[in-house]
């Protein structure tokens, strides 16, 4: 199936002006308070536990909104408990199993649900992959699936920092990804993204993948009542 399916080409990182767009983080910021009567009518969760894997520099915190949010519909929220991530993410992948894997024996068995930003959607989609036991379902937000950094805004800085060569590490990334797994997988993206553009946030590998567009851009994802809502739509099986 998705093994097939040949390296993508002629993808670029988002130009100057979609990266500039970040900048409009307090307008959108402004205009998500608007979009809060949403909410209240989001379906009711069934307890299930769920793990906030937050993206490249960012810590628990960035995900606190969403997880009080969530916590307040009634599922079992927890964050990875890793700290920043600072964009280790083999290493980082293998420490977040051993924290699923002992909450899962502490659960009764129970999998998790993953919900990742960013770069926290990467450590997800592997998790899911690599340990499906522990995962039922994965939802990313505005991840660099195709490429890794590469595509990304940030990615010049990212490879040089952890000492990555770009081209053999997309190729790297997109083998991972051909490999593919099994769980319901919702890809949230946007058109309106400065650091991940829309091209390399969708997914292309895994049959099962939904990818919705969304609207505005990446530094606003976590806090974006739409998101939200299409969070706790999916999580009732109502998207």
């Amino acid at each position: 199936m998705a093994d097939a399916i040949p390296m993508p080409t002629g993808l670029r990182a988002p130009d100057r002006l979609a990266q500039l767009g970040e900048l409009s983080l307090p307008l959108d910021l402004f205009r998500f308070g608007l979009q809060w009567p949403r909410l209240v009518t989001a379906p009711r969760g069934d307890g299930r536990p769920i793990y906030l894997i937050p993206g490249y520099g960012g810590s628990e915190l960035s995900m606190r909104p969403l997880e009080g949010f969530l916590n307040q519909i009634n599922y079992d929220v927890a964050d990875w408990s890793l700290g920043r991530n600072k964009g280790s993410v083999d290493p980082d992948i293998a420490r977040f199993i051993e924290v699923a894997e002992a909450r899962f024996a502490d659960n009764g068995g129970q999998a998790f649900t993953l919900i990742g930003w960013s770069l926290g959607g990467i450590i997800a989609r592997e998790t899911a992959r690599q340990c499906p036991h522990l995962v039922r379902e994965v939802i990313t937000m505005g991840t660099p699936i195709i490429g890794g950094p590469k595509y990304t805004s940030p990615g010049q800085r990212y490879a040089k920092s952890a000492n990555i060569e770009l081209d053999q590490f997309e190729r790297e990334v997109h083998d991972r990804n051909s490999i593919g797994f099994d769980q319901p997988l919702t890809v949230l993206y946007s058109n309106r993204d400065g650091i991940v553009g829309p091209d390399i946030a969708k997914d292309i590998y895994n049959p099962q993948a939904r990818n919705i567009r969304v609207d505005g851009g990446h530094l606003g994802l976590g806090f974006n009542p739409k998101v939200w809502r299409i969070i706790a739509d999916t999580l009732a099986g109502e998207g």
